[in-house]
Protein backbone atom coordinates (compact mmCIF):
# COMPACT_ATOMS: atom_id res chain seq x y z
CA UNK A 1 0.00 0.00 0.00
CA UNK A 2 1.47 3.42 -1.05
CA UNK A 3 -0.53 5.51 0.88
CA UNK A 4 -0.52 9.47 0.79
CA UNK A 5 -2.50 11.69 2.91
CA UNK A 6 -2.84 15.19 1.58
CA UNK A 7 -5.22 18.41 1.85
CA UNK A 8 -7.90 17.77 -0.35
CA UNK A 9 -8.04 19.12 -4.00
CA UNK A 10 -10.96 20.89 -5.89
CA UNK A 11 -10.87 17.84 -7.93
CA UNK A 12 -11.55 15.56 -4.98
CA UNK A 13 -14.91 17.21 -4.41
CA UNK A 14 -17.02 14.54 -6.10
CA UNK A 15 -14.69 11.30 -4.93
CA UNK A 16 -14.65 12.24 -1.33
CA UNK A 17 -19.39 12.49 -1.18
CA UNK A 18 -19.06 9.32 -2.88
CA UNK A 19 -16.55 8.29 -0.44
CA UNK A 20 -18.77 9.67 2.58
CA UNK A 21 -21.78 7.88 1.17
CA UNK A 22 -20.31 4.65 0.49
CA UNK A 23 -18.44 4.44 4.15
CA UNK A 24 -21.63 5.73 6.31
CA UNK A 25 -24.21 3.46 3.73
CA UNK A 26 -23.99 0.54 6.77
CA UNK A 27 -23.47 2.73 9.66
CA UNK A 28 -26.19 1.91 12.07
CA UNK A 29 -25.18 5.21 13.81
CA UNK A 30 -25.27 7.28 10.70
CA UNK A 31 -27.91 10.04 9.65
CA UNK A 32 -27.04 9.22 5.97
CA UNK A 33 -26.31 12.98 5.89
CA UNK A 34 -22.63 12.66 6.32
CA UNK A 35 -22.15 13.74 2.70
CA UNK A 36 -24.35 17.16 3.27
CA UNK A 37 -22.07 17.72 6.17
CA UNK A 38 -19.20 18.09 4.58
CA UNK A 39 -20.20 20.08 1.80
CA UNK A 40 -21.69 22.47 3.98
CA UNK A 41 -18.82 22.88 6.01
CA UNK A 42 -17.16 23.45 2.53
CA UNK A 43 -19.52 25.87 1.35
CA UNK A 44 -20.08 27.80 4.64
CA UNK A 45 -15.68 27.73 4.64
CA UNK A 46 -15.68 26.00 7.82
CA UNK A 47 -13.28 23.23 6.69
CA UNK A 48 -10.37 23.99 8.66
CA UNK A 49 -8.55 20.67 7.50
CA UNK A 50 -10.53 18.48 4.85
CA UNK A 51 -7.86 15.65 4.11
CA UNK A 52 -7.39 12.83 1.77
CA UNK A 53 -5.77 9.24 1.79
CA UNK A 54 -4.63 8.46 -1.59
CA UNK A 55 -3.96 4.96 -2.98
CA UNK A 56 -2.64 4.65 -6.32
CA UNK A 57 -4.77 7.49 -7.51
CA UNK A 58 -7.49 6.27 -5.74
CA UNK A 59 -9.22 8.05 -2.92
CA UNK A 60 -9.75 5.71 0.03
CA UNK A 61 -10.09 7.73 2.68
CA UNK A 62 -11.49 11.18 4.21
CA UNK A 63 -11.56 13.12 6.82
CA UNK A 64 -12.89 16.73 8.14
CA UNK A 65 -11.77 19.22 10.91
CA UNK A 66 -13.88 22.22 11.86
CA UNK A 67 -14.07 24.67 14.56
CA UNK A 68 -16.56 24.20 17.27
CA UNK A 69 -18.09 26.79 19.56
CA UNK A 70 -17.85 26.09 23.87
CA UNK A 71 -20.68 27.72 25.54
CA UNK A 72 -17.39 28.77 28.20
CA UNK A 73 -15.66 31.34 25.57
CA UNK A 74 -12.41 28.31 25.04
CA UNK A 75 -11.04 28.91 21.40
CA UNK A 76 -9.16 27.23 18.82
CA UNK A 77 -11.23 23.93 19.71
CA UNK A 78 -11.97 21.85 16.50
CA UNK A 79 -14.18 19.32 16.34
CA UNK A 80 -13.43 16.13 13.98
CA UNK A 81 -16.06 14.25 11.40
CA UNK A 82 -17.14 12.72 10.02
CA UNK A 83 -14.06 10.50 8.79
CA UNK A 84 -14.87 7.80 6.28
CA UNK A 85 -12.72 5.36 4.74
CA UNK A 86 -13.86 2.99 1.84
CA UNK A 87 -15.76 0.21 2.70
CA UNK A 88 -13.79 -2.91 0.99
CA UNK A 89 -10.53 -0.28 3.14
CA UNK A 90 -12.01 -0.39 6.43
CA UNK A 91 -9.55 -2.43 9.05
CA UNK A 92 -6.36 -1.52 6.68
CA UNK A 93 -5.22 0.99 9.31
CA UNK A 94 -6.12 4.01 6.79
CA UNK A 95 -8.24 5.48 9.26
CA UNK A 96 -5.53 5.40 11.61
CA UNK A 97 -3.23 7.32 9.44
CA UNK A 98 -5.88 10.07 9.08
CA UNK A 99 -6.14 10.03 12.36
CA UNK A 100 -2.53 11.08 12.86
CA UNK A 101 -2.30 13.26 10.12
CA UNK A 102 -5.89 15.46 11.38
CA UNK A 103 -3.81 15.55 14.74
CA UNK A 104 -0.70 16.80 13.52
CA UNK A 105 -2.96 19.25 11.02
CA UNK A 106 -4.44 20.77 13.88
CA UNK A 107 -0.96 20.77 15.84
CA UNK A 108 0.03 22.86 13.24
CA UNK A 109 -3.13 25.53 13.01
CA UNK A 110 -2.53 25.92 16.56
CA UNK A 111 -5.60 24.23 18.03
CA UNK A 112 -6.12 24.03 21.81
CA UNK A 113 -8.10 20.60 21.55
CA UNK A 114 -9.85 19.01 19.55
CA UNK A 115 -14.05 16.97 20.10
CA UNK A 116 -15.79 14.23 18.32
CA UNK A 117 -18.58 12.04 18.81
CA UNK A 118 -17.80 8.46 18.11
CA UNK A 119 -16.61 5.18 19.50
CA UNK A 120 -14.57 5.14 22.91
CA UNK A 121 -13.16 1.97 22.36
CA UNK A 122 -11.89 3.09 18.76
CA UNK A 123 -10.63 6.67 19.55
CA UNK A 124 -9.21 6.43 22.82
CA UNK A 125 -6.16 5.01 20.78
CA UNK A 126 -5.51 8.10 19.55
CA UNK A 127 -5.63 9.60 23.26
CA UNK A 128 -9.19 11.04 23.57
CA UNK A 129 -11.35 10.91 26.58
CA UNK A 130 -14.85 11.57 27.69
CA UNK A 131 -14.32 14.74 29.76
CA UNK A 132 -17.15 15.36 32.29
CA UNK A 133 -17.78 19.28 31.92
CA UNK A 134 -17.41 19.16 28.21
CA UNK A 135 -20.73 18.14 27.07
CA UNK A 136 -22.22 17.84 23.50
CA UNK A 137 -26.02 18.26 24.39
CA UNK A 138 -28.74 15.47 23.30
CA UNK A 139 -26.08 12.86 22.78
CA UNK A 140 -24.40 10.06 25.60
CA UNK A 141 -21.84 11.29 27.08
CA UNK A 142 -19.77 7.97 26.87
CA UNK A 143 -19.71 9.15 23.41
CA UNK A 144 -18.67 12.60 23.39
CA UNK A 145 -14.99 12.75 23.80
CA UNK A 146 -12.09 15.42 24.09
CA UNK A 147 -8.60 15.57 23.19
CA UNK A 148 -6.47 18.41 24.62
CA UNK A 149 -3.16 19.36 23.37
CA UNK A 150 -2.40 21.82 25.98
CA UNK A 151 -3.75 19.88 28.69
CA UNK A 152 -6.28 22.80 29.65
CA UNK A 153 -9.81 21.52 29.53
CA UNK A 154 -12.82 23.86 28.90
CA UNK A 155 -15.82 23.19 30.50
CA UNK A 156 -19.21 24.55 28.81
CA UNK A 157 -21.79 23.38 26.22
CA UNK A 158 -20.13 22.54 22.80
CA UNK A 159 -21.99 23.35 19.27
CA UNK A 160 -20.54 22.45 15.94
CA UNK A 161 -21.57 24.63 12.71
CA UNK A 162 -24.81 24.38 11.38
CA UNK A 163 -23.68 22.44 8.53
CA UNK A 164 -23.96 19.36 10.86
CA UNK A 165 -27.97 19.65 10.64
CA UNK A 166 -27.93 19.79 6.85
CA UNK A 167 -30.18 17.04 5.44
CA UNK A 168 -29.38 17.47 1.48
Amino acid sequence: MSLVIRAEAPADIPAIEALTVAAFAQAPHSSGTEQFIVNGLRRAGQLSLSLVAEDGGELVGHVALSPVRISSGATSWYGLGPISVAPARQGAGIGSRLMGAALAGLRELGAEGCVLLGDPAYYSRFGFIVRPGLVLPGVPAEYFQAFSFSGEWPVGDVSYHLAFEATD
